[in-house]
């Protein structure tokens, strides 16, 4: 990622769990915040920003996605492993559960508590 691009982080304000979980990460990401080196955007209000992927609004309400400064999409477990490679304290996680035998694992795990959540929002009526 380029030094004068961040990490654009998409995610579902309308999810109470996605909210907290981001407000959380937001505190340990304050000096990349302050750099420029990370954002986060609310889908909801650019409901079309990821169409050039493809990837539909629905779609980013299940799982986070993030656009990087060479403008490459990153979805779900990979979003996670890339915040947590900046986040001070969590820097560490990153290569544990980035690496190349428990990537997938780390992205099946995602997936299926993504499933669980959407489900939930969607039965509460979070949209």
């Amino acid at each position: 990622m380029a030094a004068s691009e961040p990490l654009t982080i998409w995610y579902n304000t309308l999810c109470p769990v996605c909210t907290a979980g981001i407000t959380w990460q937001k505190r340990l990401l304050v000096p990349a915040l302050k750099a420029g080196h990370v954002r986060f955007e609310n889908i909801n209000d650019h409901p079309d920003a990821l169409g050039r992927f493809d990837a539909a609004l629905e779609d980013i309400r299940k799982r986070l996605h993030a656009t990087t400064g060479e403008d490459a999409l990153l979805i779900g477990g990979d979003v996670v492993i890339a915040v947590m490679r900046m986040t001070p304290g969590q820097r560490w996680l990153a290569p544990i559960i980035g690496n190349p035998v428990m990537r997938p694992v780390t992205n099946f795990v995602y997936d299926r508590i993504a499933d669980l959540l959407y489900a939930w929002n969607r039965r509460k009526g979070h949209w």
